[in-house]
């Protein structure tokens, strides 16, 4: 019975985000909102989790507080014949395009998004993360009238990002300024082009689906727990470090390839100090990174160093792998095309 439910709930999830990125009109893509928010709610509640209640009802409270600004700002929208100053417009956009900020936890609206990352399990970090981000930046890319309101929310979320990152030892909270950081880089892409973006968000599921499969199948949620983890089993140590530089963006893996794009047409379209600034400051995450990496790979006096093939999850491994190497055949795929 409780299996049933639950394809509810992610039935009713999936379609609040379809609804919302379809609609044609701003009252129905809020009510889209809304019925995906109604859709994560009885997934987010577990009671056998000790902060899930107080998360659940942290991104509640926040959810609904953006929904209110967003449907405020629809109404204005929508009533067209009242206001038709230009004044009146790019207001209304700006607070538009603040209330689906705040939706994805872009910095400065990202005070709650390190909290309930960290009192939600895995699978719910997942949907927070990647799907949760899906109908937002859409609705971002169809209201988005100001770059220079989003180049600096940009510069924003990448210095906040890198700095309250890199004194973190909690998994969960890390890879939440992580995702704030992407998100940036995302809405750098959606200055170019909605396709561009939507390459990046793929890549960015990917990557974070081979990690967050990781991290749950295995109950990691401290920087503390890797020294002892992969104690035998050297080629989970090995995808699992190779995953966090692939989710830092370093060549050859694939995670290279996005920020790469978004650098080349930002640098096409005039926006030279926004792309400096957002290089620079990305580079402060690979601290925190590096530093997850370097504990994975500490050596314990209990570590075997000659067994290195052990049973692991096949559906996991092959994603890693599939992550890790795409680069290598994007780039043959395009010399031979």
């Amino acid at each position: 019975m409780w299996r049933l439910y639950l394809s509810l709930y992610f039935f009713t999830l999936t379609m609040g985000t379809m609804i919302a990125i379809t609609a044609n009109s701003w009252l129905i893509t809020w009510l889209g909102l809304e019925v995906n928010l109604l859709g994560l709610m009885p997934l987010m509640s577990n009671l056998n989790k000790k902060y899930s209640s107080e998360a659940t009802i942290k991104y509640f409270l926040i959810q609904v507080m953006a929904s209110g600004l967003f449907l405020f700002s629809s109404i204005i929208m929508s009533t067209k014949f009242m206001f038709n100053s230009m004044e009146i417009n790019t207001i209304n956009s700006f607070l538009m395009c603040t209330a689906l900020l705040l939706k994805i936890g872009a910095a400065p609206f990202h005070f709650w998004l390190p909290e309930v990352i960290s009192g939600s399990d895995w699978k719910i970090n997942f949907m927070i993360l990647t799907w949760q981000k899906l109908a937002p930046m859409i609705v971002i890319y169809q209201t988005m009238q100001n770059p220079l309101y989003f180049s600096i929310i940009i510069i924003i979320s990448s210095i906040i990002s890198g700095i309250q990152g890199m004194n973190q030892t909690c998994l969960r909270k890390i890879m939440a300024y992580s995702s704030i950081n992407h998100s940036s880089w995302m809405i750098a892409s959606i200055l170019s082009s909605l396709t561009l973006w939507f390459c990046y968000y793929m890549i960015y599921l990917l990557i974070n689906t081979s990690i967050m499969m990781m991290m749950n199948k295995s109950n990691i949620y401290n920087i503390s727990q890797l020294s002892k983890f992969f104690t035998m089993n050297k080629m989970k140590k090995i995808m699992f470090l190779f995953s966090f530089l692939n989710l830092g963006g370093l060549p050859p893996f694939l995670g290279f390839l996005p920020k790469w794009m978004v650098t080349l047409n930002l640098v096409q379209n005039n926006f030279f100090y926004l792309t400096t600034l957002l290089i620079i400051f990305t580079l402060i995450t690979l601290y925190f990174y590096i530093r997850i990496c370097l504990s994975t790979f500490t050596i314990n006096s209990e570590e075997s160093l000659t067994n290195f093939f052990v049973k692991m999850n096949y559906l996991s491994t092959m994603i890693s792998i599939f992550s890790l190497i795409s680069l290598s055949l994007c780039s043959m795929l395009t010399n031979h095309l």
